[in-house]
């Protein structure tokens, strides 16, 4: 395989919808038991309408789309930037593009735009992620 060409979709992810029991023992694993994802009184007396997703929860599922295309041993950098809430009965969808080619540190890298949406369109995380290229000839596209 040749390597993908700058504007190449990444396969996307879909996620979710989002419930309380998902925010739940996502608190318990992660360990980011910050009330305002898991208690609705605390969210209200907060001046929200309800509780709403961990951000690491997106970022972790947005990694997937990364690392399914790129290999784990590829991934080089991942950031992100959280945009909007994720609401509890949300289904998100995880996307990325190929964005350019570098040569940094003696490889050859792909920058992949990144972005999460909710099924009303909302972005809620943007970033990037670059990837070591070499890898990718040998992989599906």
């Amino acid at each position: 395989m040749s390597e993908p060409a700058p504007g190449t979709v990444l396969p996307a992810l879909t996620f979710g919808p989002i419930s309380r029991t998902l925010l739940a023992l996502y608190a318990g694993v992660s360990g980011d038991h910050d009330p305002v994802h898991i208690d609705i009184d605390f969210a209200r007396e907060a001046g929200l309408p309800d509780v709403f997703a961990h951000g690491m929860l997106s970022f972790g599922v947005l990694s997937r789309v990364v690392t399914r295309w790129s290999g784990v041993a590829g991934l080089r950098s991942l950031r992100a930037r959280f945009v909007s809430i994720t609401h509890v009965h949300d289904l998100i969808t995880c996307r990325g593009t190929v964005a350019e080619y570098l040569d940094e540190a003696g490889e050859r890298r792909a920058r992949i735009d990144l972005v999460v949406t909710a099924q009303d369109g909302r972005p809620t995380l943007t970033g990037e992620a670059v990837v070591a290229v070499d890898g990718l000839r040998d992989r599906p596209a």
